[in-house]
């Protein structure tokens, strides 16, 4: 694939993932066996059907509103306004009781014999276009769901979900999972044969519905390429949006404005962007940083344009330590620095573009009010976390965290999961991916060392860090690369990925690359040659 193809054109939670990280141009208290025995579909096994006929396809709870055949060229999915360039196409759409839509997108020549679903982003409530038009010109058989609703104005809206615990369950696992079910057995039907391997692609909303997946449904895919995942969704949303809204709107003096964030973000980059030996604009371990944002506090009679009030800088501590309980636990880890400047960056997720517009506001609150207390009236401001987060993990862990290190059942199959995350990550705190990574290793390598817990755990499972990359995708490092290849070479030839490059592009040029290492490694500079080249540097464990 030409390297100037490796673009991304959506943010993640508004469309998820499609085939790679690089070419994103573009679970609950049910009983999981239960659920997929009922998901087995009635697939003519006669030889394949032609597309008009899958209309009378038998899924079980599912019925399939939409057959045809659509030639090569622009087609314009519905919602849309842009057309998307596509080769011919058997186009089926489907809804499973209670209200999950997905399509599955056939081509009519040269499949890859592989199945492929992307993931969503944000509340979803849409099937994700453009990451399947990416999967089909690959040749794949691609697919994606709403996930049982429809979006808002934002993205972040949970209206839908007051007083619906079953619209719960599939927004956080059902969804997915009976997508993959129902898409691999119209495929099959399709062509006459069931597909050779079967791919997950999503980051974000994404990343939690990959991890479902390899926690809860194992066998439905060969190989999941999880970004920045809000695995732990009930924590997160309560930890993380909703104690960024804490930090800097409960007290109105702690709001930080877009042109604050910019003095915040030059001066974490001033203070520890050397500390690899590199300055590039990229902090490559954040955890290095230990920048003090009361330094920023504005002196007496200093203009207080170029600082930070004392409230402002509490604020950032807050969002960089992470919220605790009353005995002083850490209930969640907190942001790192380095992704607070920048388009994407806190003036997006953060503190909103404006006084009380922050993403993090609209979605903390509506998932509270609609999908824990079933109040439309809730106020943030009320909220104890020695009271109310018990309450929030009863009500939504079930559905939607998924936070189990026990990967055995997908090692056991055959299985591969591949993990990004952005060190600059100004959602999605990068140390919740690491932690979740150590705690597979502590099962998986039970009663090892700490070396063979590692080996044992990168036979199926591994991790890269990106340097400089925001949420999924953006900020200052190269944040393109091929993930899904990398799995696919994986599964299909046992060629594990020891590190991949990653591009920046800027106009459409690569004016830089770095390799992506597994964790722990980081790439070091080989001390001669342009910085800006990913020959370089080799990954080695860190010092």
């Amino acid at each position: 694939m030409n390297t100037n193809t490796l673009r991304w054109t959506t943010l993640c939670w508004c469309a998820a993932l499609a085939v790679t990280i690089a070419t994103v141009t573009a679970c609950g208290s049910g009983d999981a066996a239960t659920t997929a025995t009922t998901a087995t579909s009635g697939a003519d096994d006669s030889g394949p059907m032609a597309c008009e006929t899958l209309s009378g396809l038998t899924l079980a709870d599912t019925t399939i509103t939409l057959a045809e055949a659509v030639p090569a060229g622009p087609f314009t999915p519905p919602g849309e306004t842009r057309p998307l360039e596509l080769p011919a196409f058997c186009r089926v759409s489907a809804t499973t009781t209670p209200a999950v839509n997905f399509e599955v997108w056939l081509p009519t020549d040269g499949w890859n014999g592989k199945f492929h679903t992307s993931g969503n982003g944000g509340m979803a409530g849409s099937i994700s276009y453009g990451a399947m038009a990416t999967a089909l010109n690959r040749g794949y058989a691609a697919s994606s769901t709403d996930t049982g609703h429809l979006r808002g104005d934002g993205g972040f809206d949970a209206n839908w979900a007051l007083n619906r615990p079953d619209l719960i369950e599939d927004f956080g696992h059902r969804s997915i999972h009976l997508t993959a079910v129902h898409g691999k057995a119209i495929s099959e039907a399709f062509y006459g044969d069931a597909p050779d391997y079967a791919y997950y692609v999503g980051c974000s909303k994404g990343g939690q519905q990959g991890m479902m997946e390899a926690q809860r449904y194992p066998e439905d895919f060969d190989g999941l390429v999880v970004g920045d995942p809000a695995h732990k969704w009930t924590s997160f949303y309560a930890s993380a949006h909703l104690w960024y809204a804490l930090a800097t709107l409960d007290n109105e003096d702690s709001y930080i404005p877009p042109d604050k964030v910019a003095i915040l973000g030059d001066a974490v980059t001033a203070a520890c962007d050397a500390i690899d030996g590199i300055e590039d604009g990229v902090l490559d371990d954040p955890r290095k940083c230990h920048f003090d944002p009361g330094t920023l506090t504005c002196a007496a009679g200093q203009d207080q344009s170029t600082c930070l009030t004392a409230a402002q800088a509490q604020a950032v501590t807050d969002i960089w330590s992470g919220p605790t309980n009353g005995a002083g636990e850490l209930l969640y880890p907190g942001l790192v620095p380095g992704g607070e400047a920048g388009p994407g960056g806190w003036s997006s997720w953060v503190t909103g573009r404006e006084a009380y517009a922050g993403t993090h506001f609209m979605a903390a609150e509506d998932f509270m009010r609609n999908m824990v207390f079933d109040d439309p009236d809730w106020d943030f401001r009320t909220w104890d976390y020695d009271r109310d987060l018990p309450i929030a993990l009863a009500k939504t862990g079930d559905a939607l965290d998924a936070d189990d290190p026990d990967l055995r059942p997908l090692r056991d199959r055959g299985g591969k999961l591949l993990v990004y995350h952005g060190w600059s990550d100004p959602d999605i705190s990068p140390i919740g991916t690491i932690d979740y990574y150590e705690e597979v290793m502590s099962v998986v390598g039970e009663g090892q060392s700490s070396d063979e817990a590692l080996a044992a755990t990168k036979e199926f499972f591994r991790l890269f860090m990106v340097p400089g990359m925001g949420h999924c995708r953006g900020g200052p490092g190269p944040d393109s690369f091929d993930a899904l290849t990398a799995m696919e070479q994986w599964v299909e030839q046992g060629v594990a990925p020891e590190q991949m490059v990653a591009s920046k592009m800027t106009d459409g040029e690569v004016v830089r690359t770095r390799p992506l290492c597994t964790y722990p490694q980081v790439a070091k500079w080989n001390g001669t040659g342009s910085t800006e080249d990913a020959t370089n540097f080799s990954c080695v464990m860190p010092g």
